[in-house]
């Protein structure tokens, strides 16, 4: 650590680890995802949705989308973030009029496209000159190989890296996507690289839900999740960092700057966390030569700040989380989110199931509930991929130790279910 480390962190230590939305997330979500089709060339082996090549017959017609777009901007600012997504959005020929139309009423778009040949760079400066903001890119490894099995075509890879130059050409801010698995972790410090390459103004971290493709595929183990997390957490002064589907990055950036801020070593990681520190070292050096500030992560989660609308209008607190809550198509969005009982149920963190409901983290993290449903089928249990155990639990472990230690096997025992 050099001497200038030290300062640097000190003069960021009274701005928020974590933020948290500011207005009422009962009434009105942070980030709205639209998948606007569910039409895609690619059948990428982590996706969420079955390969579905044309549209379907029911997805949201223009004239439905614009009524969608027209419920978001209804409410009053800041108003909702909003993501086209797919399938491929790309895919939608009237694309260019909803992105125009959403930024006409006062919202913010940001789309996530394929890598197929319907990328190109006419389009993506369409986009932005229709008002699109930002833009993403999976990149699921750091070799060609890797990345294109990922995404069930050859090719990928080299024409993820062509067309970023095109996007931050085109002025949006370029995100790249990376789902993390056991089969490319090793990967991540020489995908970072890459990503760091490509201009990127953002990193989103995928951690593996079991669900749809994405269900045969080795997702990490908790104390690997764990490793991961504190090293991404180690490269948020190399490039911004988001994850989805692993809220506990937000727990760990509090762990961390509670130790540093008692003096404390934030992490001894196990051995992973150990080649992922050495190889990123390896690969950039030590520290960046202008370490960037941290990016403060966002406290929302499926249901609570957090929605995704479907191709056909159904909505759902996740795009992980198939709880199906209601169709804009027959019910105003904004009464969907605010009144369902699966959202609410999302926003009462007291009263899930668990060591999530207990976790003093709960409020800013409360676990993957995708995760949670897909592994238990109870999306208010326990997410069961997280290795911290929550205070109170240790305190309720230690009292019945000793218990035992005194000979007292009655009190040891825990309560009948």
């Amino acid at each position: 650590m050099t001497d200038a480390q030290p300062a640097r962190r000190a003069s960021v230590s009274h701005a928020p680890a974590v933020r948290t939305v500011r207005h009422d997330i009962n009434t009105k979500p942070f980030i709205v995802i639209w998948e606007v089709t569910r039409a895609c060339a690619l059948v990428c082996k982590h996706c969420r949705a079955d390969a579905q090549h044309e549209p379907h017959p029911d997805q949201l017609t223009t004239a439905e989308g614009r009524t969608l777009i027209d419920q978001l901007a209804a409410y009053e600012r800041p108003k909702p973030l909003v993501v086209f997504t797919g399938g491929d959005p790309f895919e939608r020929e009237d694309l260019e009029e909803l992105v125009a139309y959403a930024t006409d009423r006062g919202l913010s778009v940001s789309l996530s496209p394929s890598v197929t040949p319907k990328l190109t760079r006419e389009r993506i400066f369409a986009l932005h000159e229709a008002g699109g903001k930002a833009m993403s890119m999976s990149l699921d490894g750091a070799t060609a190989a890797t990345h294109d099995a990922f995404r069930g075509f050859s090719g990928t890879f080299d024409k993820t890296l062509q067309m970023a130059p095109h996007i931050n050409e085109a002025g949006f801010r370029l995100q790249i996507n990376s789902t993390l698995t056991r089969g490319n972790i090793r990967e991540a410090p020489a995908l970072l690289k890459t990503v760091l390459g490509m201009g990127a103004k953002m990193w989103y971290v995928f951690f593996l839900v079991p669900t749809g493709r994405g269900a045969d595929l080795n997702a990490l183990d908790p104390q690997q999740r764990e490793d991961v997390l504190h090293w991404l957490a180690d490269v948020g002064t190399r490039i911004a960092v988001k994850t989805t589907e692993a809220p506990q990055y937000r727990r760990v950036v509090l762990q961390r700057r509670a130790a540093r801020e008692a003096g404390k070593e934030p992490y001894r990681g196990g051995e992973l966390y150990d080649y992922l520190t050495a190889e990123t070292a390896r690969l950039l050096g030590e520290e960046p030569a202008k370490p960037r500030r941290p990016r403060p992560p966002m406290a929302v989660n499926s249901g609570s700040g957090f929605a995704f609308i479907d191709h056909v209008g159904d909505v759902y607190p996740n795009g992980f989380l198939p709880m199906h809550c209601g169709n804009v198509k027959e019910s105003d969005f904004k009464d969907i989110y605010t009144d369902s009982p699966v959202f609410r149920q999302l926003r009462d963190p007291d009263n899930w199931h668990g060591k999530c409901s207990v976790c003093e983290f709960h409020t800013v993290c409360g676990g993957s509930r995708s995760t949670a449903f897909a592994v238990t089928g109870d999306y208010r249990a326990s997410d069961p991929t997280c290795a911290y155990v929550p205070e109170s639990m240790r305190e309720v472990t230690k009292h019945r130790a000793d218990a035992v230690a005194a000979g007292d096997p009655a009190v040891a025992a825990p309560a009948a279910e």
